[in-house]
C-alpha cells in the first residue's frame, strides 16, 4: 500500500439539495467546482471537502436503504474555533441559518467550550474550542503531539 491514509471528503446525504447548499453557504462555507450543478455540491471546508449529495442517491450508491435515520448516528462533525466568542458566533450563525440547537455552548470538564447543533438533515456538528489545539495562519487545526 502506498501513501498515507487521508480523509479528503465527507459526503452528507441531503433531502433538499438547494436548501442545504444555501444553509452551508450561510454558515460561511464556500462552494467550489460548480460544474456538477445540482447533482452534488463540493464545499471547501478548510483542508477537507464537504460534499452534499441527494440523500436517496447516496443511499443507492452505498447499497443502503434510503430511509432517513432518526436515531443516534454515533458521529459528529467538528468546527474548531480559537476562542469562546468564536464558538458563540458560529453557533448563533448556524441556528440563524436554520440549524436545530442541540446543546448551547458551555464550558466542558476538560477546560474547553462547546455547543452542538444539527443541520437541516440531522447531521450533528460540534462547535468547539479545545485547549491545546493550535491553528495555522489560514485557520487549519494543528494537533498537539
Amino acid at each position: 500500500m502506498s501513501g498515507d491514509a487521508r480523509l479528503t471528503v465527507v459526503t452528507l446525504g441531503v433531502r433538499d439539495f438547494a436548501r442545504s447548499v444555501k444553509f452551508y453557504q450561510a454558515l460561511g462555507f464556500e462552494r467550489k467546482f460548480r460544474q456538477t450543478g445540482d447533482a452534488v455540491a463540493f464545499i471547501d471546508a478548510g483542508g477537507v471537502v464537504l460534499a452534499l449529495w441527494h440523500w436517496h442517491l447516496l443511499a443507492e450508491d452505498e447499497a443502503l436503504p434510503p430511509e432517513p435515520v432518526s436515531a443516534y448516528r454515533g458521529s459528529s462533525l467538528a468546527w474548531n474555533c480559537k476562542t469562546d466568542k468564536e464558538v458563540d458566533a458560529a453557533f448563533a450563525r448556524a441556528v440563524e441559518a436554520g440549524a436545530r440547537a442541540l446543546r448551547p455552548p458551555s464550558a466542558t470538564d476538560y477546560g474547553g467550550y462547546r455547543g452542538y447543533f444539527a443541520d437541516l438533515d440531522g447531521h450533528v456538528w460540534e462547535v468547539v474550542r479545545a485547549p491545546g489545539f493550535a491553528f495555522t495562519d489560514d485557520g487549519r487545526l494543528i494537533l498537539p503531539d
